[in-house]
């Protein structure tokens, strides 16, 4: 927990004696005593310092007690600073009525009393502390309803790009079905039901990617943890993902260290993290592109990146495009279909397999870099001695468009 601050407290007095005599019975834990021997230096350190009390002594050489306070008064900045007089002299009842005119709370009579000072100067204290409590408090409200109104419109444009993204397969089901009613040709027939099981795979998909994300989130996902080696995991993930690749006609390279990378994970959900990754490079990159899957092994983890040539992500997405239902609005029509929850799953399961995940992009246009970083059980000895192999694998010849 940060400590608060201390708080600060000015003391106005010509003669130094009285201003080490102030300082001693008012000084303890939490407090911070500003001294100004003049108006003037006064003025200078409430340019710069926030102070809970100002003590003023009244009768000062150069500009007097009421003059700093009406100063004061006259200042954005510290006119809400509550003023108690010093004075040695008769006070009067004009002299009280300049003081309170000029913005004073109290008056307190030379030989001053400790007891009185202190009691009452405590108040103000209190009174500063609870005032900063109450402004923190209304800054995190106000950061915490940004947030929420942040979410509530994710949450719109989601159920938005939700209803488009069903109604399109359920549309081109139900067409379809009508369709095969009818006397159509065998050949007809047969294309028709294989756009229907895509349409119903595509569904699938969608609905599997909204149980998980509310399964982690909820903690009912438990991971399956066994020795797995990566290049199995990302053979797997390459396969899921092939696919989708090729139907936009990316280039897909591979950069893999040639040894064994031995993990402690759930094979499935690590595959699937590589995946959802790789699939959304193909879905965020222009046809014709280039998408890269490398590892790198370290001291005691390693290194999964995926690049690609797409549409990169802002500046000021980049800190919250893992967070649910967030999307950069700008990428709605260049994506090839998906609810825009992947990425927020992926960095659930990487976080349950002990690791973490980030984003690296230019900016608009210039592609982006994930980086999953995972702890290791061991390396084998192979992969720190062979050079790295690279391949490339260019689009299978006929391949088909998801619809």
């Amino acid at each position: 927990m940060i400590a608060d601050p201390p708080i600060n407290f000015l003391l106005v007095d010509d003669l130094d004696e009285n201003l080490l005599a102030l300082e001693a019975l008012l000084q303890r834990d939490g407090l911070h005593c500003l001294k100004a021997r003049s108006g003037e230096e006064a003025l200078e350190l409430l340019l710069v310092h926030d102070v809970a009390l100002a003590l003023l002594d009244v009768q000062m050489p150069g500009m007097d007690g009421f003059e700093l306070a009406e100063f004061m008064r006259g200042s954005e900045r510290a006119r809400h600073i509550p003023i108690i007089f010093l004075t040695a002299g008769a006070a009067n009842l004009q002299r009280r009525f300049r003081g309170y005119e000029a913005g004073a709370v109290d008056f307190i009579q030379k030989p001053i009393e400790p007891t009185i000072l202190r009691s009452k100067a405590e108040v103000f204290f209190d009174l500063y502390q609870q005032r900063q409590q109450i402004e923190r408090q209304r800054d995190e409200l106000e950061a915490l309803a940004q947030a929420l109104r942040r979410a509530d419109r994710h949450k719109d444009n989601f159920l938005a790009v939700l209803a488009h993204e069903l109604r399109n397969p359920v549309a081109a089901l139900g067409g379809g079905l009508h369709l095969l009613k009818k006397d159509i040709p065998a050949e007809r027939a047969k294309d028709i039901r294989i756009r229907m099981d895509r349409m119903l795979a595509h569904l699938s998909h969608l609905i599997d990617d909204l149980l998980d994300v509310s399964r982690v989130s909820q903690g009912k996902i438990s991971l399956k943890k066994e020795q797995v080696e990566l290049g199995d995991v990302l053979k797997s993930a390459i396969e899921a993902s092939q696919h989708h690749i090729d139907a936009a006609g990316h280039v897909f390279v591979t950069d893999l260290p040639p040894g064994e990378i031995w993990l402690d994970a759930d094979h499935t959900r690590l595959a699937q993290i590589v995946a959802n990754l790789l699939n959304n490079a193909a879905k965020y990159t222009p046809p014709g592109g280039t998408i890269t899957l490398s590892a790198r092994p370290m001291e005691e983890n390693v290194e999964i990146r995926i690049a690609d040539t797409g549409v990169g992500v802002p500046r000021e997405m980049q800190a919250r495009i893992f967070e649910i239902f967030a999307q950069v609005e700008d990428h709605l029509t260049k994506a090839q279909g998906g609810l825009g929850i992947g990425l927020a799953l992926v960095r659930q399961l990487v976080a349950l397999h002990g690791g973490t995940i980030s984003v690296e992009s230019a900016g608009e246009n210039l592609g982006s870099t994930f980086t999953v970083t995972l702890p290791v059980l061991r390396i084998s000895s192979a992969t720190s001695t062979e050079p790295a192999a690279t391949v490339g694998l260019t689009p299978h010849p006929g391949s088909d468009a998801e619809i």
